[in-house]
Formats: structure tokens, sequence, C-alpha cells
């Protein structure tokens, strides 16, 4: 059945969104002067963003925030419910799960013990894991390649919550509370369709392997190592590994649609995030991703040889990705960041390369489109609004053209063919 296969590919890739891109805006990728963009120094338009997000709360989104810098100005706001069955309105700084956006965060952590000398970019994994990947694919898949994710191996969300693929949310039901450890993930990734290796292909099984390449080298648990020398040091006040299955802190309820496929849509806030575990477990604030890829890219977290490294780009369609982050070019110029989605929560954070024109924002309902009788997702209008505040917030002066764009799917990152989603998790 052709909606089978179209559901089954969107949600095989579930910490990677698709964000959608407005097409009035897109640049084409390395165009000339794409590093250069005049608009990042405009000042805010704070009516015009807060406009933007009361479009998407009314084209129906359920509550959505976001978080806007250029230069010294700052902007944050709120629109719509954190809570549907109260009326708990969204608020500014609440706490969500980011997804995929804690891909970079482990990517990060790699790169502070490549510049110490521990782990070689171009080494395979099996000097570091001689057992976790068996014959030669041990031996020929490098770090470099689990971070840029050209490694060919497949990813393991599927096989973790096999009823997906019946367009089904029964798995996520019963393993609402279910504990994984990080070698079944990749015990169920290698079991996967392979890819064609040194071809850039998004599985989260690579970010599971690299956290374990992480702990071996360190000694330590990766999520501590990772909270003390990448969220500590960026100075996150908010960001944390999930402990249990609850948030902690102010937070919305996350609220998980499928298409419609399972009826109502039902709210994951509360969940064992042990299945995401280096690849997109974090939890986070707009404000709090805003200051990480500013520290970051400004030099602070990494030296220059490793943060060249880290944005040294592979194609993957319209973007470029990195290591553990990718390039997306806008008319007004290229940003840097990554964007990310768990059952229920969406998130996409990208700055300029000088850290001085900002934008991360969330929403809590995901996979909000309809399938049609061809099998095809259907662009709703949430994804013209959220097209419309991100012009807004990075090219001032196109959201209102862009809200009246068609959507596209995000340049590049294509984990659902011929899905035009704005929330395919990813």
């Amino acid at each position: 059945m052709r909606t089978a296969r179209l559901v089954g590919a969107a949600v095989g890739a579930t910490l990677l969104m698709t964000t959608v891109v407005p097409a009035a805006t897109a640049a084409a990728p390395g165009a000339p002067g794409a590093e250069a963009a005049p608009s990042r120094t405009e000042p805010l338009d704070r009516a015009a963003l807060r406009a933007g997000l009361d479009a998407i709360d009314e084209a129906g989104m359920y509550g959505v925030y976001s978080s806007v810098r250029a230069g010294s100005q700052r902007w944050t706001g709120a629109a719509g419910e954190a809570d549907v069955d109260t009326g708990r309105p969204m608020e500014p700084g609440m706490r969500h799960r980011v997804g995929s956006v804690s891909k970079t965060f482990t990517s990060v952590a790699l790169l502070q013990q490549v510049e110490k000398g521990r782990i070689d970019l171009d080494a395979p994994v099996a000097d570091y894991l001689p057992d976790l990947i068996p014959g030669e694919r041990g031996r020929t898949i490098t770090v470099r390649m689990l971070l840029n994710h050209t490694s060919g191996i497949g990813d393991y969300i599927l096989g973790a919550f096999p009823s997906l693929a019946q367009n089904s949310t029964t798995s996520l039901d019963e393993e609402r509370f279910r504990s994984i450890p990080p070698e079944e993930l990749v015990r169920i990734g290698l079991k996967a369709p392979v890819t064609e290796q040194g071809k850039f292909s998004y599985s989260n099984t690579n970010y599971v392997i690299a956290g374990l390449i992480l702990e071996e080298v360190t000694g330590r648990d990766a999520a501590t190592y990772i909270t003390r020398n990448v969220i500590d040091r960026a100075g996150l006040r908010h960001t944390t590994y999930p402990r249990t299955p609850f948030i902690a802190g102010p937070h919305p309820r996350m609220y998980e649609s499928f298409y419609g496929l399972g009826g109502p849509p039902r709210d994951y806030s509360v969940y064992n995030m042990s299945w995401a575990s280096t690849a997109g477990s974090l939890v986070s604030t707009t404000d709090d991703l805003n200051r990480f890829y500013r520290v970051l890219l400004g030099g602070k977290l990494i030296g220059s040889s490793a943060l060249t490294e880290m944005l040294r780009t592979v194609p993957a369609g319209g973007v470029g990705y990195g290591l553990g982050i990718y390039s997306l070019d806008l008319s007004c110029g290229r940003f840097w960041g990554h964007d990310g989605a768990v059952f229920g929560a969406a998130t996409m954070a990208m700055s300029s390369r000088d850290g001085k024109r900002q934008l991360a924002y969330g929403w809590n309902l995901t996979k909000y489109q309809k399938i049609n009788e061809e099998g095809q997702l259907e662009p709703s209008p949430i994804d013209a609004a959220i097209n419309g505040h991100m012009a807004e917030a990075l090219c001032p002066g196109a959201g209102a053209d862009a809200r009246k764009a068609l959507p596209g799917d995000l340049p590049g990152v294509d984990i659902a063919p011929g899905a035009r989603a704005a929330t395919v998790a990813r």
C-alpha cells in the first residue's frame, strides 16, 4: 500500500524533522556571497514577529514559542496552548524536547576529544569499539562518516517501534517506559537496510555509536561528559539530559498526530527517552539553543581547526551537512544549525556564522499533515505560517511573501521521499 510505504519512510527517521523552508527566500547552496547576510544587521520588527507566531497558532498549531536575536536585540514570544485540555497557555522559556538538535552537542564533545588527540576523525570505528560493528564494516566506517551521516548504517527507529511501519502507534504506547540500552539500538540499526557508504543518508544509529565512542575514550557516561564539557561550558541553564520519563520545570504537553491515522493526537510529553540516546534526547529552551550556537560558532567550545572540520559539509540535497550541523542558504545569506523532533515536539535553531542573527523555535504538535488518496502528505496551512515566521526572523521583510509561497521540504535532508512535511520527525 502506497500510504504505508510513505508513512514508514517518514517516521523511519524519527529524530530528523523535515522543516519547510520558504520557497520565496531560498537561495542556491553555495551561492556567491551566501555567508554575507546584510539583513542580519536589520533591527527586529517585534510586531511582525508577534504576528508570525499568532499566524502559526491560527493555522492550527497547538502551541509555539520562539527566540530571535539581531545583534544586541532580543525578542522572545509564545502563542497558543501548552495543554489543550486545560487551556494552559504556551509561555516563552518553556522547556522542550529538542530531538536531533542534540546531535550538535554530541559532535562538539567528540571534536573536543579530537583536539586532545584521543580520537582521529578518519580512523575506523573498530579502533575504538572493535566488537561493535562486525566484519569489514567496522574497519571501513570512520568517525567522520558517523558524524556526517555517510556511514551507510541504517536507522534503528522502525526496528525499535515496529508498529509504525503498519501505520499504528501501538509500539509507542507500549514502550513508553521501556529503557533501551544504546548497544541494543546499535544492534537494531545494524540489521536495518544499508545505504551507500560515502553518500549522505541520515541515521540516528550513527550518533548512538558516536556516544559509545565518547564513553570509551573518556571513561565516563556520555550524558555526564556532555553536560560538564559542553552544556555547562556554554553557560546553558536549562539544557539537560532527562534522567526520568518526566521533564523537570515548566514545559508544554507534546502531541503526536501521526497524520491522523491513529485517532486524535496523543500526549507523549512523558516518555523514557533512552530510545533517543545521544542522537536526540536533550531537553532545552529556545534561549539556550541560541546561546549554544552563538558560543559554538564563536569558537568558545572547540578551537578553530576543529570548528573548520565541523563546518566542512557533504551534499545533502539542498543543504550542506557537516559534523552534527548543517548550512542552510536563504536569500539573505547562509545560516548554520540543526532541527529535530521527537514524538510530539519539534524544534529548529539557526544562526548566522557570526552569531548576529539567530532564531530558535519549537512547537508541540507533530505530523499534523494529512495523507491524501495518492498516499502523499498534503501541505498544511501550518507549514506556510512556520515558513513566514522563520523568514521574518532571519530575513526581515520576506515573511509576508514567504507565507504566500507553497512550502517545500527542507532542502537536502530528504528522509521521507515524496513527503512535503514540516514535522516529519528526524
